[in-house]
């Protein structure tokens, strides 16, 4: 029997999920966790064979979570769930080390097929949209942003202020200011969140943290 441990902030995903691996030949759930901190504890202890985890979790991402255990283990396979996915989470799964990527609209059997496979290639990536994002990295016609700009969105995704940022990057707060409104104007946003919600549309980012 394969071993699956279920890392998921909302209980009824994780009882979804452990009922689809019930139901599936061959699977059986030997844990579950609903925090970065729990998975990786959880993880350590009964040292399953296939990790599930959602991206976004209440204390971190699921990215770390396989950032972690792939440095750990070689032989582990890593499948990551999301609600929303974007070209660069499925490549920041790629890049963490992920066995597979797979969208939460997706079928249960899909996450069971891609443990299978995890099971079998923990180093290989798998994922229904991968060459349509390759695809579209290649031809991008989102707007471009400076290093600085793209340095800057990636702690408003971390869910920093303008002050935490400024303090951050060793810049005044009027110059923090400045480049975040340059990044709302090319994202054409009004706010943070709509910033952010484009920001993933577009794939410049990967994941979204609570505000700071």
């Amino acid at each position: 029997m394969t071993t699956v441990l279920l890392i998921d902030d909302h209980e009824l995903i994780r009882a979804g999920l452990a009922g689809a691996f019930a139901r599936a030949e061959g699977f059986t759930v030997v844990g579950q966790a609903g925090t970065v901190a729990g998975g990786l504890e959880a993880a350590r202890t009964l040292k399953p064979e296939v990790v599930v985890s959602d991206v976004l979790l209440p204390d971190g991402s699921g990215f770390d979570i396989v950032r972690a255990l792939r440095s750990e283990r070689k032989d582990v396979g890593l499948i990551v769930l999301t609600m929303y996915a974007g070209d660069e989470q499925i490549f920041t799964a790629m890049d963490a080390g992920a066995s597979a990527f797979v969208g939460k609209d997706a079928p249960s059997t899909e996450v069971v097929a891609a443990a299978r496979h995890a099971a079998v290639s923990p180093l290989s990536f798998t994922c229904a949209g991968l060459t349509q994002a390759m695809m579209r990295r290649m031809t991008s016609g989102a707007p471009r942003l400076s290093d600085r700009e793209r340095q800057i969105l990636d702690l408003l995704a971390e869910g920093l202020g303008v002050t935490a940022i400024a303090g951050k990057l060793y810049v005044s707060e009027s110059t923090a200011k400045t480049h975040i409104a340059k990044i709302y104007d090319k994202l054409g946003a009004a706010n943070r969140a709509q910033a952010l919600v484009a920001a993933m549309k577009l794939g410049l980012i990967a994941a979204v943290q609570p505000p700071r």
